[in-house]
């Protein structure tokens, strides 16, 4: 049977889903509110410069690459592996193993080597427990997989529900630089069970694309469009409508489309909290811990052209992506009234020129510099007076591009283009909560699913499915794609 479906937005989730389903010849219409697909995986250029507007890179190749194998248009993708540079004061570089990874921080703070002894002991349980879930590559591995399976659910339910900030204070004095640079690993307060995996997919498994992530959406944009799909730019939906419990259709700019499935692939909270034609079809409960939920934490983004040609950029960044760590005391992303929070908080820096000469103009080059903040830093970002905005966006601003210079030496005087993005940017932009980077929060402490390794595309309304990252609890590129994977099943 064919059905009308209605996808609401054009992020990756979205157009994989519209892809899948297009493909078996289902009426499929992908709603995008803005001129271009993409959503968090989208990018734009300025005076020539190409950048990205949300997602730089994504892990789980095993299960991404064979998506796009499916639908064709994996060699249309110029999918490239993305290798870290990890720098701070004490230590720097660019590590090919595991063991290098750890040998910047013994290298580093050899006066600490008891302590991380102690603490690489349980990093090393957490790293074979992530990793040996990996596919079995021979016979042996094989065999011994059901027992890697026990080991991972072993380690799981010991350091499931424990912070990365509870985890690293075993080990390290709260007042120490260790504890501060070690417990920032990745996004703020995450699960400790996640950062076996996070190191592995850092030296491993981290991928983006030469062309640019727009490039990405466009293609699979296009070939939705080549099985039948309606791709409708510029339109926004204003409303799931709601017959009898059930999802029947949107209306959008102004007009209404019928449709047998709506599947919503943006941001949960407007979905279930500003969209719903008739908001009672909600159980109170449900629509309360929607209400309540936590999101992943927003990024403030700063946009660099610069007079300056890649060979020297490469020469001072050595690859194009770099994670500088310098945190100060006090930091705390959960602060938002420290105003001096960008100058304690490090940095990572991310070049798509490096990446691809092509993305900036000839003899220039481009630099993105990024950092996790409060959701809503000063008052959000100055309560919505513009001229408080402005003042605090260029304070920001100055702050990374500052922090940025340990790295790159005169970069202020090599600007000849610039811009920043909040929380509030990310929001506009892409309709996500707070800005939010990857789904829900990554605190286990705030899980809004009950399982983090789950994918969740049912919901309270009948013929209502989840197609992004939303679906699961900390989202990202394989999220997404994974409930697309099982909106694609559920359909049929």
């Amino acid at each position: 049977m064919k059905y009308k479906i209605a996808i609401i937005g054009s992020g990756i989730g979205g157009l994989t889903c519209g892809n899948l389903l297009a493909r078996k010849g289902h009426m499929v219409t992908l709603f995008e509110a803005h001129g271009s697909p993409g959503g968090y995986t989208a990018g734009f250029r300025r005076r020539g410069y190409y950048f990205e507007s949300g997602t730089l890179a994504f892990e789980s190749s095993d299960q991404v690459f064979p998506v796009m194998k499916d639908l064709g248009v994996f060699d249309r993708i110029a999918f490239v592996r993305k290798k870290t540079r990890f720098c701070a004061p004490e230590y720097d570089g660019i590590p090919e193993s595991y063991d290098d990874f750890k040998s910047l921080f013994y290298d580093g703070f050899a006066v600490e080597t008891a302590r991380l002894d102690k603490y690489f002991s349980q990093v090393d349980r957490l790293y074979k427990a992530m990793t040996g879930l990996r596919r079995p590559g021979s016979i042996w591995s094989a065999l011994t997989y059901p027992f890697r399976i026990l080991n991972f659910l072993g380690v799981m339910k010991r350091y499931g529900s424990l912070t990365l900030t509870d985890f690293t204070a075993r080990y390290f004095d709260r007042e120490s630089t260790l504890f501060r640079y070690l417990k920032s690993f990745g996004y703020p307060d995450m699960n400790a069970f996640i950062l076996g995996g996070a190191i592995y997919t850092l030296l491993h498994d981290y991928w983006t694309v030469k062309d640019g992530m727009q490039s990405w959406a466009d293609v699979l944009a296009e070939n939705f469009q080549r099985l039948g799909g309606d791709l409708a730019l510029k339109t926004p939906v204003e409303k799931i409508l709601i017959r009898g419990g059930r999802a029947t259709g949107v209306a959008a700019s102004g007009n209404t489309y019928e449709a047998d499935w709506v599947i919503s692939a943006a941001d949960y909270k407007k979905t279930f909290l500003r969209l719903l034609e008739d908001p009672t079809v909600l159980p109170p409960a449900f629509r309360a811990k929607v209400e309540q939920a936590s999101v992943s934490e927003g990024f403030f983004t700063v946009y660099l052209g610069l007079a300056m040609n890649n060979t020297d950029l490469q020469r001072h960044l050595k690859t194009f992506h770099v994670s500088y760590t310098d945190e100060r005391p006090g930091v705390d992303v959960t602060n938002d009234r420290d105003e001096a929070f960008f100058e304690k908080t490090s940095v990572t820096l991310y070049s798509p020129s490096l990446l691809n000469p092509a993305l900036a103009p000839s003899g220039r080059s481009s630099l993105m510099i990024q950092a996790v903040c409060p959701h809503h830093w000063m008052d959000n970002w100055g309560k919505g007076d513009r001229e408080r905005y402005r003042i605090l966006k260029a304070k920001a601003k100055s702050a990374l591009i500052t922090k940025a210079s340990a790295i790159v030496p005169g970069l202020r005087e090599r600007v000849e283009f610039e811009d920043a993005a909040t929380p509030l940017t990310y929001e506009r932009y892409t309709g996500n909560t707070d800005g939010a980077t990857s789904a829900w929060s990554w605190n286990p402490t705030r899980r809004f699913y009950k399982n983090s390794f789950q994918t969740y595309i049912e919901t309270p309304i009948k013929n209502l499915l989840i197609g992004s990252c939303w679906a699961s609890q900390i989202g990202g590129v394989p999220g997404a794609i994974a409930a697309a994977l099982r909106c694609n099943r559920k359909i049929g």
